[in-house]
């Protein structure tokens, strides 16, 4: 195929760009994917260490995402879900607190756990059966972070800062609460209805199975963009492809290099560091919380305890996440995150492998209170997608891409009756 034969090059091969080369091929347009590093998956990506499964930062798939369930085959990716709710390390040992509604039978752990008071587990009900329904409790009370609608519930201190903060540090990337409330709801009606769950072969998974649906020779990998320019984009190599329309879907500085009136959003980042254990340290697929918010230690799991394929036999993988970037180094690090979890689980962390630290410094772009749905077209025949462009969560990635290659199609005149069909409509639940 040369550059001159195509419809559309797409520079990025995340979630993002990958969604979006898909629906453009499914609807018959010819499409070249640009993949700056060396596989596909931007940030969701899974390296094999030592017979161990590495995703690049812990991450889970929320199984009730909507784009999620339209694009993607849960069954070939084998999910394995955690338990709903955490444990929650407080005054020196670790309690329940879970959905009663998913597992009525730990409702007496639930109730006796000292994270939160018996009225905020009756608000935490209420804000279930309200947001279930489809109310806002932000927008009723007029609130624009997270932290404010838990103050607007009623919520006291000790539930916000023992369960609300650690839980929903570990999918904001912040600990201050300060994500949009709007968000909040919606990850919080996802976890209540949905599982969070780990493909058996790692959340990189999600990615080959996107990339296994194009086209032979569709991707190219350590094909880095330099230059957008009308009509088609320069490599660092000088090579030029051309193309009827180019679409962006790098992460939000990288798009704001390439397209420089596009402004680079504020980044969320973290650190996640992975042992190697004997044995597990607990026996159930379920997360763990810094519920005393001792540090550094945010959240860990045992990823090999939810999918046994994350590590190999007799062994397991532990993986322990630190908000943001610490200003230390990794073997510094390690002392610090091993006399936490020492303190947790005993002596036998002394013992643990050292694997991999990841700092992933762009890992989620910041949200802010704007709405969704902007437009993909930012110039003549030149479009964006990506999560920085919609919201920051898997959901908004796969559905940034869909709706790029629809803007795509509907200026080029292609899809039609076949591209409605393919691509259903969006619904007030899909929104954030």
């Amino acid at each position: 195929m040369r550059g001159s034969d195509l419809d559309v090059v797409v520079v990025g091969g995340g979630l993002a760009g990958l969604a979006c080369a898909v629906h453009l091929q499914r609807n018959g347009l010819t499409v070249r994917l640009l993949e700056a590093s060396d596989a596909v998956g931007g940030r969701v990506r899974t390296d094999a260490v030592d017979g161990f499964l590495l995703d690049r930062g812990f991450q889970v798939l929320l199984t009730a995402y909507p784009e999620a369930k339209r694009v993607l085959d849960y069954g070939s990716l084998d999910l394995r879900a955690f338990e709903p709710g955490a444990r929650v390390r407080v005054d020196g040992a670790f309690h329940r607190v879970v959905d009663p509604w998913r597992r009525p039978g730990q409702l007496p752990a639930t109730l006796a756990a000292p994270v939160g008071t018996l009225g905020d587990k009756l608000r935490m009900a209420r804000l279930r059966h309200r947001l279930l329904r489809g109310a806002s409790a932000g927008n009723r009370q007029g609130a624009s972070t997270t932290l404010e609608a838990l103050k607007g519930e009623g919520f006291t201190s000790s539930m916000i800062d023992r369960f609300f903060r650690p839980f929903f540090a570990g999918v904001f990337l912040e600990n201050e609460l300060a994500t949009s409330s709007r968000f909040f709801e919606f990850v919080f009606r996802m976890f209540a209805v949905g599982d969070a769950a780990l493909p058996a072969r790692g959340m990189g998974a999600i990615a080959e199975q996107l990339a296994a649906r194009l086209e032979p020779e569709t991707v190219e990998t350590q094909s880095a963009v330099a230059r957008v320019e009308g009509g088609g984009v320069v490599t660092w190599t000088g090579r030029r492809v051309d193309a009827r329309a180019v679409v962006v879907a790098c992460d939000g500085a990288a798009s704001a290099t390439l397209l420089p009136r596009l402004e680079a959003p504020g980044a969320r980042s973290v650190t996640c560091v992975y042992y190697a254990a004997e044995e597990p340290p607990f026996a159930e697929p379920v997360l763990i919380l810094d519920g005393d918010r001792a540090g550094p230690v945010n959240n860990l799991c045992v990823p090999s305890q939810v999918a046994p394929g994350y590590a190999p036999p007799g062994a397991a993988l532990v993986s322990a996440s630190v908000i943001g970037l610490p200003p230390v180094g990794d073997p510094q690090l390690d002392v610090a995150v091993r006399a936490q979890l020492e303190g947790w689980f005993g002596s036998a962390v002394r013992r643990w492998q050292h694997l991999r630290t990841y700092r992933i410094a762009h890992a989620l772009p910041v949200m802010s209170g704007r709405t969704n749905f902007r437009d993909p077209r930012v110039g003549r025949g030149i479009y964006v997608c990506g999560d920085h462009w919609e919201g920051p969560s898997l959901q908004s990635s796969l559905r940034s891409g869909r709706r790029a290659a629809e803007a795509v199609m509907e200026d080029l005149g292609a899809g039609g009756a076949r591209g409605a069909a393919a691509m259903p409509r969006d619904r007030k639940d899909d929104l954030r």
